[in-house]
């Protein structure tokens, strides 16, 4: 039963489950030519397209390919994914992909340089405020574009976060830097639409992950440290229901109206919006993996149940919601008792109102 399977908001194909239909029900993503034997390491996904990076480092997409946020690519004749193709030709020589973010119309990808380290950004798709981070000038590119001279010599990103309109590069410096609609001041001040990185300012510590709201960015210090600030927009109480201190984490997440922190313990901490349930519900089991989408959660329990609640309109919560939400309860989309013996899942993934599971054999 190895695969990724899939619900949700499928309009344009993001899916990649062979239609254009929404689901609410887990169907498997089909894969061109075929499904890559190594597990999957990271999803991310746009408004309208989806990108799931595989261990060996190659990187496929589905849905829309018009804002090139995909490469260059013409539509297929059915939507499922296959591998991105980032420059003419044979392709754009990028070395192993470590790391992939998505704003609305974009997409980004950290490459090792020929030392092996996660030194060379990438962007491609369409960013008119500055998403791309390549300067004033470039507004849209089907290719990969090298974000120059950055990050800065003898640094490495180790973590890349991306939400609607902005994208923030945490450096193994424990600097970050941050670009696009930052109008909110979610980079610092002064609020401004940035064409190309900016070193973010005032932190008070080092940066080891950042997290994008719409407006928003939590920066979080080593695990165990407690340290945690938030800039930008104070909508839904983001900045000032912030917590003094951030519990010791494992993961971290954001959708476009909150923050999450999973916590050591498995129990999970959030603060923000909840007009559609997006906070997590009561006596919520323990959890050992979250992903957060535009205004929803996976999460994946100790007990092996992948969960789910917040804005389920598409699909993306599982059949069964009241006026589109699953709110102040979760729903159990897919559960490890009833998969074939000696399946496991390993991994959830979320994106704008869709939801992923992966699973493998042995």
């Amino acid at each position: 039963m190895d695969g990724i399977f899939a619900i949700g908001s499928n309009g344009s194909g993001q899916l990649g489950i062979g239609h254009h239909e929404d689901v609410s029900v887990p169907k498997p993503v089909q894969f061109h030519p075929s499904l890559p034997s190594e597990p999957i390491v990271q999803m991310a996904a746009g408004g309208n397209h989806s990108l799931l990076l595989f261990q060996s480092g190659k990187l496929y997409w589905s849905g829309d390919a018009a804002s090139g946020a995909v490469g260059i690519a013409s539509p297929p004749s059915e939507p499922v994914f296959q591998e991105v193709q980032l420059g003419e030709g044979d392709g754009l020589h990028m070395g192993h992909v470590d790391s992939i973010a998505a704003t609305w119309e974009a997409s980004f990808v950290v490459a090792r340089d020929h030392q092996g380290r996660r030194a060379r950004l990438f962007s491609c798709g369409t960013g008119m405020k500055g998403e791309l981070g390549s300067g004033e000038l470039i507004v849209r590119t089907p290719t990969a574009t090298r974000i120059q001279d950055f990050p800065p010599a003898d640094t490495e990103i180790v973590c890349l976060a991306a939400c609607m309109g902005h994208v923030v590069a945490v450096l193994s410096s424990g600097d970050a830097y941050g670009w696009g609609n930052c109008r909110k001041s979610q980079i610092g001040p002064p609020g401004a639409v940035v064409h190309s990185p900016r070193k973010i300012e005032g932190i008070g510590f080092a940066v080891t992950r950042a997290v994008c709201a719409k407006e928003s960015t939590c920066f979080f210090g080593e695990p165990e440290s407690g340290n945690i600030r938030v800039l930008g927009s104070d909508k839904w109480e983001l900045c000032s229901k912030a917590p003094a201190a951030a519990p010791e984490w494992t993961d971290v997440g954001a959708s476009w109206g909150n923050f999450y922190i999973l916590g050591k313990d498995g129990s999970l901490l959030s603060w923000g919006r909840d007009d559609h349930g997006q906070l997590p519900p009561p006596n919520l089991p323990r959890i050992q993996k979250i992903a957060t989408g535009s205004e929803h959660v996976i999460a994946l329990s100790v007990d092996g149940d992948v969960l789910a609640w917040g804005w389920g309109e598409h699909g993306n919560c599982g059949p069964q919601v009241e006026r589109e939400d699953v709110k102040g309860h979760w729903n159990v989309i897919v559960s490890s008792k009833f998969i074939p013996p000696g399946c496991q899942i390993y991994g959830v993934g979320a994106g704008c109102a869709t939801s992923w599971v992966c699973i493998k054999s042995g």
